[in-house]
């Protein structure tokens, strides 16, 4: 047997089975086993590796073990001539293992190398060949020297800044997402130390590796992705601190003389450790700041409006009224829990708000001597409940519209990419408009498929990117080989554009940050907000307000002025229809009443909301869309319908409808 491989898993369910298929297609031609080790994941790993890979070796775990234990376990099995470790989140070349493994055949001396490992956008990954931790090494490191002179040999030596990507090259230690040794290399030296639960285990073996008379390198005649860090995402792990940990683990195991720059390196791990916090909450203390700013603003403004002048208050008042009603409205943003990045909601908000007054009012009650200040607290409430609220609907607004949506491009023009383009155009939400195709020649371009055009070939994707203004690039791995798929990122790397991988199982879109699902939209009993008395409610306030403004402003003069050709003119026109509330801004076309869906008492028909002067299927209508394409788009309206969302309907129909 030739090959090993070697993956431990940690929910990252969908990497890695896309990782699997490349690995399976790399080992085509060569005698070879596979080992997945997972680590207790709970999002159904194991179960798909032994559904969808009934020959893969599956070591399920019932806790997490750690990176260095779990791997131990399946190298104690592995039989195979040349063994890889291989990361879950990375997909491989179809040619990777043979060139790795022709070239250990001529290099005899090389224990342990690894390949070129790219980003998914295309850039080198620095972490793929480095120098050890030596006392200045890590000084460099730590205190940012290797950032600010990456191409300095002295203080560049931590990733190797300063050497080409192209160049083969010996090195002190290879990253632990590709590491591809010698049997009898595992069999001298043993495994990896399992005192490192992540991190630095890599960096140990490679040193105990070269201690014993074998070589390690660096070879970029073949290539790798990897999508760095996504198990550490998906888990409760301080990454930083973990990193850090095991570099000190390292310096103490094998640099031992050095002790007394452990006090200095212990020191840079706990600088690394605040940055890192005070990284995390800057969302947060951003918006502790900016609301407290909003309420000093809203009770200055409160002041003058009633007092006609500001420090108008006794002299004690001061700075404590401002300050006791700041810590009062934050925490009750605190308690209602709008103050984190996820949470940031207007209703939380608004809520919040009218509490803290309250309580703020109440205060004022109870303590005489800040009688004085009822009215400027009830008016500075009403001021803060549109001022607190009101930024961070704009703000999601903001966030969430796309006018022209992801100007994507799909690469494969066989039967899985017009496949992709349908289930594309059914998940509303992932906001991917399609421009063109790329096809792997360019006999077929100007041809169309389902309405969309072939614009270029892999070849011309660069020319088609930039006159496009493509900004995501979405392969179907079953159209072109992982070979190509990765070459082309690598020479589009400075474009500024997002690489995304289709597996063949066509149920997600994996990119650098996120995975998109393509599933259909599950309709079992859901609870859809089209349905929801408050969403009624508020969609109605909203629909009368917005509708007597323009009645009073815009509605008279296309009234006397206008023949009413363009749609804007005849939706404006129909404006007294949505006052009344037989029509909605937002809402179905016009020829759709209800659609049957599946519940769990069988098929019932769902209430899509009134007729819309615009909606989902109105300003996608250039589309051409089919009968089932409409209905998934009222679908999706009716579950996920609220203010935000109409607004946003509103405003792409403004820009984009003709």
């Amino acid at each position: 047997m030739i090959l090993s491989v070697i993956i431990v898993n940690y929910n990252v369910r969908a990497f890695l089975e896309t990782a699997l298929v490349s690995v399976q297609k790399a080992m085509r031609n060569m005698e070879g086993e596979i080992f997945v080790v997972d680590n207790a994941s709970n999002d159904g790993s194991a179960e798909m590796v032994q559904a969808k890979f009934p020959d893969v070796h599956l070591i399920a775990n019932k806790i997490n073990v750690g990176f260095s234990k779990a791997n131990n376990l399946a190298l104690k099995q592995a039989r195979g001539k040349y063994i890889l470790l291989l990361n879950p989140d990375t997909i491989v070349q179809e040619d990777t293992f043979e060139v790795m493994a022709s070239y250990f055949e001529k290099e005899k001396k090389i224990g342990l190398a690894t390949c070129k490992i790219l980003n998914p956008d295309g850039t080198l990954q620095l972490a793929c060949r480095r120098s050890f931790p030596t006392p200045f090494v890590a000084f460099s490191k730590l205190f940012g020297l290797s950032d600010i002179f990456p191409q300095s040999k002295l203080f560049g030596r931590y990733n190797l800044t300063y050497l080409s990507p192209k160049e083969e090259s010996e090195v002190d230690a290879v990253s632990g997402a590709f590491m591809f040794l010698r049997k009898e290399v595992y069999d001298n030296v043993g495994g990896l130390d399992e005192k490192y639960f992540m991190y630095g285990e890599d960096l140990d073996w490679c040193y105990r590796i070269q201690k014993s008379g074998w070589k390690v390198r660096y070879v970029p005649s073949t290539q790798i992705i990897h999508y760095k860090g996504e198990s550490t995402r998906r888990s409760s792990i301080d990454e930083v601190k973990i990193f850090y940990q095991s570099m000190e683990l390292f310096v103490k195991k094998h640099f031992r003389s050095s002790s007394l720059f452990l006090p200095v390196l212990r020191s840079g791990i706990v600088l690394r450790s605040w940055i890192a916090s005070i990284a995390k909450m800057k969302t947060t203390i951003g918006v502790v700041c900016l609301d407290s700013l909003l309420v000093t603003f809203s009770l200055i403004a409160a002041e003058i409006v009633w007092r006609g002048r500001l420090f108008s208050f006794p002299p004690y008042a001061y700075p404590s009224i401002y300050i006791f009603s700041i810590l009062v409205i934050l925490s009750a943003e605190y308690i209602f829990g709008s103050l984190t990045k996820r949470r940031t909601i207007s209703s939380s908000s608004a809520f919040a708000v009218f509490t803290g007054y309250v309580i703020l009012s109440a205060f004022t009650f109870f303590f005489k001597d800040y009688g004085f200040s009822r009215m400027v607290t009830i008016i500075s409430g009403v001021i803060t409940i549109f001022l607190l609220p009101g930024w961070r609907f704009i703000f999601h607004l903001v966030e969430r519209i796309r006018l022209t949506g992801k100007r994507s491009l799909i690469v494969g023009t066989n039967q899985s990419g017009e496949d992709l383009l349908k289930k594309l155009r059914t998940r509303i939400e992932n906001n991917y408009e399609v421009v063109g195709f790329i096809d792997s020649s360019l006999h077929r371009v100007g041809e169309t498929i389902g309405g969309i055009q072939i614009l270029g070939s892999v070849e011309t994707i660069g020319r088609v990117i930039r006159e496009q203004k493509v900004t995501d690039v979405i392969f179907s791995t079953d159209a072109l080989s992982y070979m190509d798929i990765l070459s082309v990122i690598a020479q589009s790397r400075d474009r500024n554009v997002n690489y995304r991988l289709v597996p063949s199982s066509l149920d997600v879109i994996i990119g650098k940050t996120r995975i998109d699902e393509l599933e259909s939209i599950p309709l079992i009993d859901i609870a859809y907000n089209i349905h929801q008395p408050l969403n009624r409610f508020v969609k109605r306030i909203f629909d009368v307000l917005l509708s007597t403004i323009l009645l009073c402003t815009i509605f008279p003069l296309v009234k006397i002025f206008s023949s009413a050709h363009s749609s804007f003119q005849k939706n404006i026109l129909l404006l007294p229809h949505v006052f009344k509330g037989k029509k909605s801004f937002v809402g179905r076309p016009e020829f759709t009443t209800s659609t049957m869906v599946s519940g769990l008492n069988g098929k019932t028909a769902l209430y899509l909301g009134k007729i819309g002067l615009t909606g989902l299927p109105q300003i996608n209508a250039d589309k051409q869309l089919t009968y089932d394409e409409i209905e998934t788009y009222n679908l999706y309206y009716a579950k996920n319908q609220s203010l935000l969302l109409d607004v946003e309907i509103l405003l792409k129909s403004f820009f984009i409808k003709k």
